[in-house]
């Protein structure tokens, strides 16, 4: 079922100054920034789970369970965009839970980057990568703000690819200045041209327990569509990457190009604040849609109305 929902201004700001008193590394400044930049309140088209199909853009499907939320490409990237930050373009969805027990969010792009070959599924060499991810970002830090430095310290799952399901994994640990850690876990799953990429952001220390109800929860009910698949692939017809999967998990570029530029730290910066500045209010605005459904179906017991189901 669909649910409509706009939270005003006063109740984001007032959200976002106890997240900042909460935790001692939130840039405070930025949060309130980016409240205050926003013209208007978001409007978003949530689904809730009732193990319904749910489309991921023309190239995949998810089954959604009881618990979880759901919104479509184009409804996470007006969420975004609502307050202040620049969605990639690639979105098609994201999926959070509903229980307060679970503070993770998943979220899923769609890449038309042309095959990727997986000839190097038996030679990823995991010290370069992680090599190169530290001094890209090295180089970046000589050029940022404090609040913006970020540090590699170790890979928390080293990279590995699943040749059935033509899937890559990995997860890297960093820290920013203020010894806080930062981390996501990311999954890539190849597909005809191109890719979807899994991001799960959680915290050190509910990433192994997060990791596992997301892919036992959300990636086992996820397929690529019939005609789309890895398999599909035509040589004579279909497009190629330029690069293969070293390139992939340095973020669809080159190795030596990524070191060059520094690429991998830029994102990783970008990541650091979209957790602090996306993710925290995106969880919060889900719990109240939820938390109103259930009033909302206890009271449909007594007045069996379709209109007041529909959160205002």
């Amino acid at each position: 079922m669909y649910f409509f929902k706009s939270m005003s201004r006063f109740k984001m700001a007032m959200f976002t100054m106890a997240i900042a008193l909460s935790i001692a590394s939130l840039p405070c400044v930025a949060l309130a920034e980016a409240v205050a930049e926003t013209g208007t309140e978001p409007e978003l088209l949530w689904v809730i789970g009732s193990g319904q199909k749910i489309e991921l853009g023309q190239i995949a499907q998810l089954t959604l369970k009881q618990d979880y939320g759901f919104l479509d490409g184009e409804n996470t990237k007006q969420y975004v965009r609502s307050y202040g930050s620049i969605p990639s373009e690639r979105e098609i969805g994201a999926v959070f839970p509903a229980s307060e027990d679970q503070q993770w969010v998943a979220y899923f792009e769609y890449t038309d980057s042309g095959h990727i070959e997986d000839k190097e599924k038996d030679k990823i060499d995991a010290d370069a990568l992680l090599e190169s991810y530290r001094k890209g970002t090295e180089q970046v830090n000589k050029e940022v703000s404090d609040d913006n430095k970020m540090f590699v310290d170790r890979w928390f799952v080293e990279p590995s690819y699943n040749e059935s399901l033509h899937s890559l994994t990995w997860s890297i640990l960093f820290h920013d200045i203020n010894n806080e850690d930062i981390i996501n876990y990311n999954i890539r799953m190849l597909t005809r041209e191109g890719y979807v990429s899994a991001i799960l952001v959680s915290d050190p220390e509910h990433l192994e327990a997060d990791r596992k109800v997301f892919e036992s929860q959300i990636i086992s009910n996820f397929s690529v569509k019939p005609g789309e698949t890895y398999s599909d692939f035509d040589p004579a017809t279909d497009k190629k990457a330029e690069y293969g999967l070293t390139g992939l998990i340095l973020g669809g570029v080159g190795l030596l190009a990524a070191k060059k530029a520094g690429l991998i730290a830029v994102m990783a910066v970008f990541l650091k604040k979209f957790w602090f500045v996306i993710i925290l209010p995106f969880m919060w605005l889900w719990r109240v849609i939820r938390g109103k459904s259930k009033k909302n179906e206890e009271s449909a017991a007594d007045e069996p109305s379709p209109n007041e189901n529909i959160p205002s």
